[in-house]
């Protein structure tokens, strides 16, 4: 299986483009890497004051929707990010929670007038039960989890370390491929491909415990999924690293 079939319509995206998505992904990064900094900074200052500039550029970008279906549509995009990102590392790192991204997610809800949230309600639950919608959302938010607790992996100075993180990261990609069982393959898919694109072009740390650790992810996936799926996704992962050598190829040319 080296082609995939058609994407269903994303039926959001009439509120919220890719560009739109794209960004939703990425603010969703930014925002919880700042605030998982200042939760594992101990003498930091306090959070409020922090928080509520980030709350008030969360709610600024929401608010620049065009109607009051696609403001609540970016906010369930950036709340869905913010969850996911929190998730992954509270079960990465054996957090029991982490209270400033607990505190922004709440103060964000509660600015909302009854419609709204009944809006913004709507569109959550949308997010996570249709697959295709927000997918390009889902694609970018998943590549930006995999690789960030891939790289946490790959700087890793002990075996016991690696095997910390590689445990965790995989099951957190077996249960996408759960959530998702139509179109999850893909996103992993394009998760291992940028992990590998990153040990080629060296962007992470090339250690032998970095590699160990890659194959140990690799080998969990294939025990771990059907044998068509997980082909379906080494095919799709590899033509996509075979493009990227491409492209640097005629770059450097």
């Amino acid at each position: 299986m080296t082609t995939a079939a058609p994407l269903p319509a994303d039926q959001l995206a009439s509120l919220a483009n890719a560009d739109t998505q794209r960004l939703a992904a990425r603010m969703a990064q930014d925002v919880f890497a700042g605030v998982f900094r200042q939760a594992a900074t101990p003498d930091a200052a306090p959070y409020v004051g922090v928080l509520g500039e980030v709350a008030a550029h969360c709610a600024n970008w929401c608010r620049a929707g065009g109607s009051d279906e696609a403001r609540a549509l970016r906010l369930a995009l950036l709340i869905s990010g913010l969850d996911q990102w929190g998730l992954a590392y509270t079960q990465a790192f054996k957090l029991e929670a982490i209270h400033p991204l607990t505190a922004l997610i709440g103060g964000l809800r509660t600015r909302l007038e009854a419609r709204d949230e009944a809006l913004f309600q709507k569109y959550f639950e949308q997010i996570a039960a249709v697959e295709a919608d927000a997918i390009d959302f889902k694609v970018d938010l998943r590549r930006a989890i995999h690789l960030a607790l891939w790289h946490a992996m790959a700087a890793c100075e002990t075996a016991e370390q690696v095997a910390g993180i590689v445990q965790p990261l995989g099951s957190l990609m077996l249960a996408l491929n759960e959530q998702m069982p139509t179109l999850g393959w893909r996103l992993l898919a394009d998760a291992l491909a940028n992990i590998q694109i990153g040990l080629l072009s060296g962007s992470a740390p090339a250690s032998a415990l970095a590699e160990e650790g890659t194959q140990q992810l690799f080998a969990s996936l294939r025990h771990a999924l059907p044998g068509e799926r997980y082909q379906a996704i080494l095919a799709y992962s590899g033509q996509a690293v075979v493009g990227w050598q491409q492209a640097r190829q005629a770059a450097a040319h």
